[in-house]
Order: C-alpha cells, then sequence, then structure tokens
C-alpha cells in the first residue's frame, strides 16, 4: 500500500493537468451515468422483516396488501359551531365525483361520517404500490384544493400515507439543504484558519464536493444490485464531507510539514512524493477501514442499512481515490505557484541589493490547550487514563436503560399540512390511528373453515377494551389467502396498542385460526410493523458488533503489525461510540432536552441509531486511529522511544485532527435541527462521539495507554524492535518537554 499512493502521486505530479482533467472527466461520467441509468428505488417487499413481514407476504400473494390511501376530511371551520350536514354531503359529493375520474384512482369508497358528527371522510384508493404513492398524488391534492375553493365555508384538507411521505421528503430536502448552507461556510472558515490561505482551504472542499457527485452517480448504478430505500444520497453527503475534507487535510498537512523542513531544498514534486509516502498511506487504510467497516451493515438483512453501507462505501472508496489523484496534481500546481512567488520576491530583493526573507512555516501542531492536556498526560499517564476511562464510563452507564423502538408517523411535524390533517383525522375517526390484520393462507377449499375461525377471533377482538369494533374480513380471489382487519384506537407506539399486538398473537389467534391444521397464520399490520423492526435489529446487533470489532481489529493489525495496538483500538472505539449512546439516552428518552433541541420525546430511542453510530463511528475513528498512531510508528522507526514517539506523534498531529474533527462535529451537528426525531438522534450521538474521540480518545486516553505499554504497544512487530535495537543511544533519549 505504501507504492500504490507513491506511484500514484508520482504519474499525478508528473502530470498534473491530466490528473485533474481526468479526475472532473471521471466524476462526470460517473455523474452522468447514474442520471442516465436511474435509481432502483426499494419495493414494498424489500422492507419486510419479521412476522409483520411474512403476513405482509401472504396478503400480497392473494392481492389483498395495502394499496396507497388518501382520506379527504371534511369539518367546519375553525370558530363555527358545527359542522353543516348538508355543505359537508354536498362537498364529500363532488369530491367522490371528482376522484373517480382521475386515472390514479383505483376506487373511491361512499362517504363516511364520524360518530360525534364533527367530520366527514371520504377514503379514495389509488392504483401502484403503497411506496409508489408519493409520486402519483398531486393530481388528487389538486382535485381536493379545487373542492376546497368551490366550498369556503368547509374546511377541506387531503391526507393520507402518499401525501404525508411526499411532505416529509420535501421537508427533509429543504432541511439538508439548509444543513448544507450552514456546513459548508463553517468548514471553509475553519480551514481558512489552518492554512491561512484562499486557494489550499479550497482544495479540501473541492475533493469532498467532487467526490460526493461521483459517489451519488456510482450510488444510483449499485443501486441496481443494493435496492435503494432512500437514504443513500443523504449517507455520501454526511460522509463524504468528513471524509474528504479528512483526507486532504491529512495530506496537506504533510506536505506542508516537508515543505518546511526541506527549506526550499525540495520542489514541488518531491514534496507531494513524500506526502504520498505517508500520509498517503494513511488515507489508503483510512478508506478501507471505513469501507469495511460500513461494509458489515449488510449483515443486518434490511434494505435500509443495505443503502447506508452502499453509500457510505462508495462515498469512502472514491474520497481516497480523489486523494491519491486529482489532490497531488492541484498540490504540485499551487506549490509551483507558491515557488514562483517565492523567486519574483527574491528578484525583487536582489535588484535592491536585499535579501529576501523566507516566509515563516506555519504549522498546525498541537495549540496551547492541547499540549497542556498533553504535559499533563504525559507526566501522570496512570491518573489520566483512570480519571479519563471512568469518566467515559459514567457516560455509558444511561445505555443500559436504552429502549429501542420504530419511529412511528406521529412523530413527524405538525407543520406539514398533510400531518395537521391526519391528527385531525385521528381525532375524529380514532379508529384510523393503526391496525393489526391477521392472514391466513389455506387450501382454496377451507376459506369457509378459515372464515369462521377468523369471524370466532372478530368475537374475542370485540370484548377486548384496546380495539376498536370496527373490523372487515376479505378473502382473495382464488379463496387461498383470508384476511381480517381489527382496527386499533391507538398510535402504533402507545403500549395499549403494544399490548393488543401482544394478546392477539398470543391468545386469540392460538384459541381460534391456531387450531387449524395445515394454515400458514401471521398477524402484520401498522403495530406489528412497529414491533418486529426493532426486535429484528436486536437480534442482528450482537452478531454486526462482533463482525465491526474483528475488522477493526485485523485492519489495525495488519497496518501496524502489532497486536497490541489492534486490541487498543477495539477498546477504545467501544468507548467512544457507548459514551455517545450513554448520553443520547437520557438527551431523548428523556423530556429536559425537549425545549433546547426542539422536539417532544418519544420516550426511546430509534431502533436504527445505535447499529447506525456503531458502523460510522467505526469507520470514521479510524481516520484518527491510523493518522495520529502512522506519525507514532514514523517516530518508533526513526529509532527513539516509544515514550518519544507518543508525545512526538500526538503534539504533530493534534492540529489536523482537531480541525478534521471540527468539521465532522460542524456537519453531524447540523443534522439535530432537522425535523425528524431519528435523524437528530443520528446527528447528536455521531456529533458527540466524534468530539469525544478526539478531545478525550486521542489525546489523553490513547497517549497515556502507549505511555504505560512502553515497547510493548509494538508487540510482535519485529521490524520496530530491530529498528530500535540499530538506533543510536542518543536517539532513544526521552524528553518531558512536548509542544
Amino acid at each position: 500500500m505504501t507504492k500504490l499512493p507513491v506511484r500514484m502521486a508520482r504519474w499525478s505530479a508528473g502530470h498534473p493537468w491530466r490528473a485533474i482533467a481526468g479526475w472532473f472527466l471521471f466524476v462526470a461520467l460517473c455523474l452522468g451515468a447514474g442520471i442516465g441509468v436511474g435509481t432502483n428505488a426499494a419495493t414494498a417487499d424489500d422492507f419486510r422483516v419479521g412476522e409483520a413481514g411474512r403476513g405482509e407476504a401472504l396478503a400480497t400473494e392473494g392481492g389483498l396488501q395495502q394499496k396507497p390511501m388518501e382520506r379527504v376530511l371534511i369539518t367546519a371551520k375553525p370558530g363555527a359551531r358545527q359542522l353543516d350536514p348538508g355543505a359537508a354531503d354536498a362537498a364529500a359529493r363532488e369530491v367522490v365525483d371528482r376522484m373517480r375520474a382521475l386515472p390514479e384512482v383505483l376506487s373511491v369508497a361512499a362517504p363516511v361520517r364520524s360518530a360525534d358528527g364533527t367530520a366527514v371522510r371520504v377514503d379514495v384508493t389509488m392504483k401502484g404500490a403503497e411506496l409508489e404513492g408519493k409520486e402519483h398524488v398531486d393530481p388528487l391534492l389538486a382535485q381536493t384544493a379545487k373542492v376546497r375553493a368551490g366550498h369556503p365555508g368547509l374546511l377541506i384538507a387531503e391526507t393520507g400515507g402518499p401525501s404525508i411521505s411526499k411532505d416529509v421528503q420535501g421537508q427533509r430536502g429543504e432541511d439538508l439543504s439548509r444543513t448544507e448552507l450552514i456546513a459548508l461556510p463553517i468548514t471553509l472558515i475553519t480551514l481558512l484558519i489552518v492554512f491561512r490561505s484562499a486557494a489550499m482551504a479550497t482544495v479540501p472542499l473541492l475533493l469532498a464536493l467532487s467526490s460526493i457527485a461521483a459517489s451519488v452517480g456510482l450510488s444510483m448504478l449499485v443501486s441496481h444490485v443494493f435496492p435503494d430505500a432512500g437514504v443513500g444520497t443523504n449517507v455520501i453527503l454526511l460522509i463524504g464531507l468528513a471524509v474528504g475534507v479528512d483526507y486532504a487535510l491529512f495530506y496537506l498537512k504533510r506536505e506542508r510539514e516537508e515543505r518546511a523542513r526541506s527549506a526550499g531544498r525540495l520542489d514541488s514534486r518531491a514534496l507531494v512524493e513524500l506526502a504520498a509516502a505517508t500520509s498517503g498511506h494513511a488515507v489508503v487504510v483510512s478508506g478501507l477501514a471505513v469501507a469495511a467497516s460500513s461494509a458489515t451493515l449488510f449483515l443486518a438483512d434490511d434494505v435500509i442499512f443495505s443503502s447506508i453501507a452502499t453509500g457510505a462505501i462508495v462515498v469512502s472508496l472514491v474520497a481516497v481515490l480523489g486523494s491519491l489523484t486529482v489532490l497531488p496534481a492541484l498540490l504540485v500546481k499551487l506549490g509551483a505557484r507558491a515557488e514562483r512567488r517565492a523567486a519574483r520576491r527574491a528578484e525583487r530583493a536582489s535588484r535592491r541589493g536585499e535579501v529576501a526573507a523566507a516566509k515563516p512555516a506555519r504549522t498546525t501542531g498541537a495549540g496551547r490547550i492541547t499540549s497542556a492536556m498533553l504535559r499533563v498526560t504525559s507526566r501522570r499517564p496512570g491518573a489520566t487514563l483512570a480519571v479519563a476511562v471512568l469518566a467515559m464510563l459514567a457516560m455509558t452507564a444511561p445505555l443500559a436503560d436504552i429502549k429501542l423502538t420504530d419511529i412511528g408517523r406521529e412523530t413527524y411535524s405538525r407543520d406539514l399540512p398533510a400531518m395537521e390533517t391526519w391528527h385531525r383525522q385521528n381525532q375524529a375517526f380514532p379508529e384510523l390511528k393503526s391496525m393489526h390484520q391477521v392472514v391466513v393462507r389455506a387450501e382454496a377449499g377451507r376459506a369457509d373453515e378459515v372464515a369462521g375461525a377468523l369471524r370466532e377471533l372478530e368475537q374475542r377482538a370485540q370484548a377486548d377494551p384496546s380495539l376498536s369494533r370496527v373490523t372487515e374480513l376479505r378473502t382473495s380471489p382464488d379463496r387461498r389467502i383470508t384476511m381480517l382487519e381489527l382496527r386499533v384506537p391507538h398510535f402504533v407506539s402507545a403500549a395499549i396498542a403494544q399490548d393488543s399486538l401482544d394478546r392477539v398473537r398470543d391468545e386469540y389467534v392460538p384459541a381460534t385460526v391456531g387450531r387449524l391444521s395445515g394454515v400458514d397464520v401471521a398477524v402484520t399490520g401498522d403495530v406489528a410493523r412497529y414491533a418486529d423492526y426493532p426486535e429484528h435489529q436486536k437480534g442482528k446487533l450482537p452478531l454486526i458488533v462482533v463482525t465491526l470489532l474483528l475488522v477493526t481489529f485485523v485492519i489495525t493489525v495488519f497496518a501496524f503489525r502489532s497486536v497490541v495496538l489492534g486490541l487498543v483500538g477495539v477498546l477504545l472505539n467501544l468507548l467512544s461510540a457507548g459514551a455517545a449512546l450513554g448520553l443520547l439516552v437520557p438527551t431523548f428518552q428523556g423530556t429536559w432536552a425537549e425545549g433546547l433541541l426542539d422536539f417532544d420525546s418519544t420516550g426511546s430511542i430509534g431502533s436504527r441509531v445505535p447499529l447506525f453510530l456503531f458502523v460510522i463511528l467505526f469507520g470514521l475513528s479510524m481516520d484518527y486511529q491510523v493518522f495520529v498512531i502512522s506519525r507514532i510508528r514514523e517516530a518508533a522507526l526513526r529509532g527513539v522511544s516509544t515514550r518519544q514517539a507518543v508525545l512526538d506523534g500526538i503534539g504533530s498531529s493534534a492540529g489536523v485532527v482537531t480541525s478534521a474533527a471540527f468539521v465532522m462535529v460542524t456537519v453531524f451537528a447540523g443534522f439535530i435541527g432537522l425535523h425528524l426525531i431519528e435523524m437528530k438522534q443520528f446527528g447528536f450521538s455521531l456529533a458527540v462521539a466524534v468530539l469525544l474521540d478526539a478531545f478525550v480518545i486521542r489525546i489523553m486516553i490513547l497517549p497515556a495507554t502507549m505511555l504505560l505499554l512502553g515497547e510493548k504497544t509494538w508487540w510482535p512487530s519485529i521490524g520496530t524492535r530491530r529498528t530500535r535495537e540499530q538506533a543510536p543511544a542518543a536517539d532513544a533519549r526521552t524528553t518531558e518537554k512536548v509542544g
């Protein structure tokens, strides 16, 4: 790996314009090919998990699957004493007539009046698959608007899965655009502070943004193998900006160091090759670590995590490719420009009979705060390690009380028109909040027997106070599939709804259709999907975490030839992930931060958050791990003691690590401002984890651990030990001085 970055950098440095043109041609081809082929979106079949998924498959087999449905709600306007029945009926008839004329509509049900007489609704079933409804809902919304305009005395609005999905998708797009508008300027300002050069500051952003563009195109192509669940682009933006800036920072930092060290004796091409031989190697290892860590998400057997894995793998590898090709070329061109400026300054000084003063080299080493922390760590490594680890474990402690659930629709923002109508609809028609579906497959000749057993189940459910008396029994045209729908007047997240699911599955089904031999029974529906998805994730979590730990260990051992460092890396990543999740629990399961972070607590954590955090954080942490330990190992291979190598390596890399961490935290923290609570939890946990990783793990715990281990750190690396034995005694002397 050390040779590959050097060869690629040497070619790019020797042919900078070709490398730059080739990179942007690559980006254009990837994006063009992706747009040309299009995205293969995941279907309802791809989302099925657990018993709920099995029930959906049975229902689909009989043509009884859920269809995209919209509901038009007619109520009195705010301030009116009551709903005018005649006006409401006239508006409802117009809705029925208009909707039936639309080609997107499969059927329109007769108007239904609420029990208290305050509302009338019209149910409109659309053609096509449930997930495709949002793409074709605009004509329905347009007809509702026309009815509303014709009846100004009534409040007429539309809601349903398609219109809610459309509104949520639009809100998420606006949120992400706003986040990018904030993150990009802050990232640029950070880079300007680090490099004091507008040209140098734009290079990392250029690499990140071009890598994101190429990755979006490639992910569209890959979606034809791993269907896109709609989150791939978000992940590419999230990870791409972070790793793209990180990799460029590592490379630029090393090139500047080598330029300062050479004092003008080496040209830009030679400096780029030196940077490629060191930081280029770290970038390759880091990129492979992010990709390998992300690949473990495929073990979740879940289309959402497959989309996350695909996006993270593609963008990390593309960012590595850009770092090894276009980045050296850009550095050579910028370096040549700097050299020409220096030559002109020297020439002007010579004409004046003066000697041009060399510009002081600016470095990004440890600042005063970091140096102070390192001094404490170097003098009291044992105490530092004990205090820091205990603090991290204290942050991890709340993790014992974590409650994982899926995120119900009721958590979506009420600012969305469709959601505001949805809540009013559920108030007038509480039986629409959620449902259970008992699906039975049997031979066609037993359809009446199955229907009788389901009728018996229905009678039992009628006496259950947690269930509505609204039921529906349907049989497929071939009479092989029969489904009983039980309405639940409670949101899926409510404990009473979850309890009712347990009774249906554990009591009502076994006592009725469960007694029939040779039939296949499954309970699905809104509540079942909400309950089964977290259980599916909990079952996959141990396998993925164990695989992730193994992958991290193997990559670290392979990169640094040290089993000890492999074990240390695994433990440190566990500490930062555990602490971030631990802080997430009181923040989002509790209510104290609701006003501060603008959310309504669900009393739980999204079931996808822990898995996402573990995998993405392990990959991103390897960026810092590889970069920092690479600097330490370089010093050790020069023959200095492990103690001095640790202090030199941490001190020289601290500035770029903290700068990279600040960029990452800015990107991730931007997600806290999104409306979707799960995205808030993603952003909060990642931002906290990166902060802890950069400022506690890398500046306190890692150096303290390595100082205490001493030469054992490199076990069983033969190369490091031989270098140490051959080094002059003078090079092995240590010092307490840091910074």
